[in-house]
């Protein structure tokens, strides 16, 4: 089983920031793609951002908000999230996985944590 190590989550006014992080084993964080999800209360999970080399992709609702970025030296992905609003509030998730042409699969999943943006 691999553990992933996520911190960063809060409460923030909304317009404030937080940054997330996302610490992997050495062995998993050198050959894997990562990415970021988050699940609402009452809503479907959804993919937020993904980062495979120098390759990055956003949801449309956080692009020019959000920022995914990796640490090698650190085995830790980040995501930095500026401009934050009440409906960015969710449990983030960060995970390990694959991403082609068809797409990302999560293999690995962290315990989620969790993010409000209220006033």
């Amino acid at each position: 089983q691999v553990q992933l190590a996520e911190s960063g989550g809060g409460l923030v006014q909304p317009g404030g920031s937080l940054r997330l992080s996302c610490a992997a084993p050495a062995s998993i964080f050198s050959i894997y793609d990562m990415a970021w999800y988050r699940q609402a209360p009452g809503k479907q999970r959804e993919l937020v951002a993904l980062i495979r080399g120098s390759i990055t992709k956003y949801l449309d609702d956080v692009k020019g908000r959000f920022t995914i970025s990796r640490d090698n030296a650190k085995n830790t992905v980040y995501l930095q999230m500026n401009s934050l609003k009440p409906e960015d509030t969710a449990v983030y998730y960060c995970t390990v996985g694959r991403y082609s042409g068809g797409g990302y699969y999560a293999q690995y999943w962290g315990q989620g944590t969790q993010v409000t943006a209220s006033s």
